[in-house]
């Protein structure tokens, strides 16, 4: 491709970039806005009036509604399912990838066919389940269903430990090391971007779990960020500066991890990429 070219392609692709960026980020900045806007200047003012002065009455009347706890609850229940979904998946992944035994391929894209299931489908006997069991409306309800692993991570994790040299485990069985030792010194130190990326998707679809927690939950004590939100709609009529308060509460924590950790999951597609 020429200079010239690069140069006219660039000209119709970074404007099409900015055009889905803004896209993309005006809503989340009218939504901050809103936060910070009183009930009486949104009823009355052009939505897309500055908030004048800005306000945190919305954020203190999250503290009064009980928001505080619905928080609390949704960073314990996404911690222990991710937690839970990196040990499983990463020692399903290694066995699905490195051990030999019968059936092995077989039982692997039989689990692998059941992400074609709705995941609708899986509520009403997932219900059932819990609630034989005594556990409707407890917090390991919330965890269990999703706490062992899941076919997309199980999938992801077995291709890319297919890529770490088999050298590399041939030389740690050498030096003694069983399985667990080559898992945790030899393909977890390989493997840390496609774990950090695979926890940040882990986290930000379990943040953002309504259907099960609605479904398999009641009351205050066990209701999840999700939940809390939808109920402000209908229990304060329809507050929507305190909902964008709510939505920015809820969207800050997922902010911030995709900075901290967004250089790995870069390195991860691209490493990935190239294997």
């Amino acid at each position: 491709m020429t200079s010239l070219s690069r140069a006219a392609s660039g000209v119709v692709i970074y404007p099409l970039l900015l055009a889905a960026a803004v896209i993309t980020l005006v809503p989340f900045g009218l939504g901050l806005l809103t936060s910070f806007t009183s009930a009486e200047q949104f009823n009355t003012e052009a939505p897309l009036s500055l908030p004048t002065p800005p306000t945190l009455a919305n954020y203190v009347g999250l503290a009064d509604a009980g928001f505080g706890r619905a928080l609390v609850v949704t960073a314990l229940m996404t911690a222990v399912i991710v937690l839970g979904q990196l040990t499983c998946s990463v020692l399903a992944g290694y066995a699905f990838a490195r051990l030999e035994f019968p059936g092995r391929d077989a039982l692997f894209w039989v689990y692998v066919a059941t992400l074609m299931v709705p995941t609708t489908v899986m509520v009403v006997p997932l219900y059932l389940m819990m609630a034989e069991a005594g556990l409707r409306n407890t917090f390991w309800a919330l965890v269990l269903p999703f706490v062992f692993g899941s076919p997309y991570a199980i999938f992801l994790l077995r291709e890319y430990f297919r890529t770490i040299p088999a050298d590399l485990i041939r030389a740690a069985r050498v030096d003694g090391a069983n399985t667990l030792d080559v898992i945790w010194h030899v393909v977890l130190p390989a493997s840390r971007p496609i774990l950090v990326t695979l926890a940040l998707i882990t986290v930000v679809s379990q943040w953002n779990n309504f259907m099960w927690p609605l479904v398999i939950t009641s009351g205050d004590t066990w209701r999840v960020l999700t939940v809390a939100t939808a109920g402000l709609q209908s229990r304060y009529d329809a507050q929507w500066t305190l909902v964008m308060a709510a939505t920015t509460v809820a969207i800050v924590p997922l902010i911030v991890l995709f900075v901290a950790f967004g250089r790995h999951i870069v390195r991860s597609i691209v490493v990935t990429g190239l294997k």
